[in-house]
């Protein structure tokens, strides 16, 4: 006859490696899912100003982004130090930014055309003219729904 033996306790079963690929293709798609690109780089130098009363965007993708400030290190031996505008990744003029915003109004989809924000990401040493310029341009599109930028705090650091 066979012999029986007792099962040791402190034996541990060895670890089943099937599920290893699993896990590491749920991983992979979860990052593929959740990860984002960056859509231009920064291009101006563009210190935020401080106000107390601000509100967060809840939906980024019905922003439009217009960056303006004096262009960075890297690229003032070309533009110089005066503040310029910045859309997408090239510097543009004022002119342009009525087109600007019709093309990009044009690769939304048709439910979000008419609730679009244009943020201005505006430095706080740059000078008023220009976006008054910029504000006329968008009035001129009917891009009514304009949005400032900011950090919060004590709007009159700004004074300092």
């Amino acid at each position: 006859m066979a012999k029986f033996t007792k099962k040791k306790e402190g034996d541990l079963p060895a670890v089943s490696t099937a599920s290893l690929p699993d896990i590491v293709f749920m991983l992979l798609f979860f990052f593929m899912t959740v990860t984002t690109m960056k859509d231009s780089s920064l291009m101006v130098a563009n210190t935020l100003p401080n106000a107390s009363e601000i509100k967060k965007l809840e939906k980024k993708d019905r922003v439009i982004y217009i960056y303006v400030g004096t262009p960075t290190q890297e690229y003032q031996k070309v533009f110089g130090t005066e503040p310029k505008i910045q859309l997408n990744d090239k510097f543009a003029n004022v002119d342009e930014v009525g087109s600007f915003i019709l093309a990009e109004r044009a690769k939304k989809p048709q439910e979000l055309q008419n609730v679009l924000t244009t943020a201005l990401k505006v430095d706080k040493e740059a000078n008023m003219g220009l976006i008054t310029d910029i504000k006329q341009q968008l009035r001129e599109v009917n891009a009514l729904k304009v949005n400032y930028t900011t950090y919060e705090g004590d709007a009159f650091n700004n004074l300092q």
